[in-house]
């Protein structure tokens, strides 16, 4: 467990002294959030209306906005040797993914959590309750890490990454995404846990789900 944080702790603070990723993450959330408010301006009267597209602007904006920091999410291993450093560090495969994993979840965590008041302002929206539509989101945002990371690592050494990563993950992450829209249309319109209880037992057997998977083939996917 030691190890794991260790891991998570130098990503990110590598990315706190630069911010490269996280300030472009942030950049492009907010500019999916400001085109969409603009777009939808004359429904923008109405909670109702807001509330149906909620749930499929704020998911968008997270999404775009991860897959860019997950595409970064081993670069910066690769090109400063670090990988090689890191596999022959006396720790599991399975460590290191999960150490990078819980970074990626973290600067995932801060961008929402960016995003939501600025999605609150622009779309002239009042969020009832908080704690709901976060267990959803962070449900949410775990099982898309969990696949990201992976896939991550498995496309750190193609020359086209960038483009070969969002091609890869979207279609592995519908199950995913499908429960977890849905919940956070229902969360933010007042749906109790209890009326939510299908979509958030998906999202909680995907993520087990794969994050169990993802620890047994990274060894295989970090390979030479």
């Amino acid at each position: 467990m030691i190890r794991i944080l260790d891991i998570a702790a130098k990503d990110l603070k590598e990315e706190f002294r630069t911010k490269q990723m996280l300030n472009s993450m942030v950049i492009f959330s907010l500019l999916v959030i400001v085109i969409f408010s603009i777009s939808f301006g004359p429904i923008l009267g109405s909670s109702e209306n807001v509330e149906m597209v909620a749930p499929g602007v704020l998911w968008i904006a997270f999404i775009f906005a991860g897959s860019i920091g997950l595409s970064r999410s081993f670069v910066a291993e690769l090109e400063n040797g670090c990988l090689e450093g890191l596999k022959l560090c006396p720790v599991s495969r399975a460590a290191i993914y999960t150490g990078k994993a819980v970074a990626n979840i973290v600067l995932m965590l801060i961008v929402e959590i960016i995003t939501i008041p600025i999605f609150v302002i622009l779309f002239n929206y009042n969020i009832g309750g908080l704690f709901l539509p976060g267990l959803v989101i962070a449900l949410g945002t775990i099982g898309f890490v969990c696949v990201g990371t992976l896939l991550s690592a498995l496309t750190v050494n193609t020359r086209t990454r960038e483009i070969l990563l969002p091609v890869l993950l979207l279609p592995l992450v519908l199950p995913v995404l499908i429960p977890a829209v849905m919940a956070t249309g229902s969360a933010l319109s007042g749906a109790s846990m209890g009326d939510i209880s299908q979509e958030l037992r998906l999202l909680l057997v995907y993520d087990v789900v794969f994050f169990l998977v993802a620890q047994l083939v990274f060894e295989y996917v970090i390979q030479d």
